[in-house]
């Protein structure tokens, strides 16, 4: 039912323009129209109708026969960062994910350390907000078990993405609410396809929220940082395309 009225569904109808040069293909939208406005009208159906099937319900998983055989990239493929470049370099050798914020004990991991965690694969279908999807592999540690480890204070309410690309010198973002953030499918992947995710897909780390549109998987994830209001982070919708083109904020699909 959610499908029907997000923006995927809308442009596959029609109803938005095609591909300008944003990372999901399209022209920005015009804020004066009535369209942002049914759009978010989409969005509150989908959420509310994600939290009323069930916080734990889960998004379509696939067989392995299913998989696509092409999976495209799309946005930034190459972060410019030159503290990113340095790290890929190096393998990645050096490099840590941050964790903090609103938590009781901030960490840092290296690589070694996630993929020595828990772990989840599963196989599910990348759905854009162009109107293509991609049915692929994931392999990540679950983001619930990292939260186990930093503690979220009680006021914890979102966990930010920050990621290492930009788009003309605004680093990317992205945020979820605590319930997608415990989510089973919830995983920051380091592998796709059975092999170590490849720098156009965003290594060193991305994350997979899979009820949600392919704008909210973030690419290049370099820090998490939990926080109790989005209001105060960045422009305050919650992420990159959110705040610079009016993009709904949960994106459920």
């Amino acid at each position: 039912m959610s499908r029907i009225i997000t923006r995927r569904g809308l442009l596959r109808r029609g109803a938005l323009g095609a591909g300008g040069l944003l990372l999901a293909g399209c022209d920005p939208l015009d804020l004066s129209s009535p369209v942002p406005a049914f759009l978010r009208l989409g969005e509150a159906v989908a959420y509310h109708t994600h939290r009323l099937i069930g916080a734990d319900s889960l998004a379509r998983e696939y067989e392995a026969a299913e998989m696509s055989p092409d999976f495209r990239t799309n946005g930034n493929t190459m972060p410019t960062s030159a503290a990113y470049r340095a790290e890929m370099a190096r393998g990645f050798a050096g490099w840590r994910l941050a964790v903090d914020g609103e938590v009781e004990k901030p960490g840092a991991y290296s690589l070694a350390e996630l993929g020595n965690m828990p772990s989840r694969t599963q196989i599910t279908r990348h759905d854009c907000v162009e109107g293509w999807s991609a049915i692929g592999q994931w392999t990540g540690v679950p983001l619930a078990v990292l939260l186990d480890q930093v503690r979220p204070k009680p006021g914890a309410r979102y966990a930010v993405f920050h990621c290492a690309d930009d788009f003309d010198g605004t680093a990317y973002y992205e945020s979820i609410d605590m319930v997608d953030a415990r989510h089973k499918q919830t995983i920051l992947a380091y592998a796709m396809n059975g092999r170590t995710l490849p720098v156009g897909h965003g290594a060193p780390l991305r994350l997979r929220v899979e009820r949600q549109l392919g704008y909210k998987q973030a690419k290049y994830v370099m820090r998490v940082e939990m926080v109790a209001d989005l209001a105060a982070v960045r422009g305050g919708g919650g992420g990159f395309w959110e705040d610079t083109t009016g993009y709904d904020w949960y994106a459920g699909v």
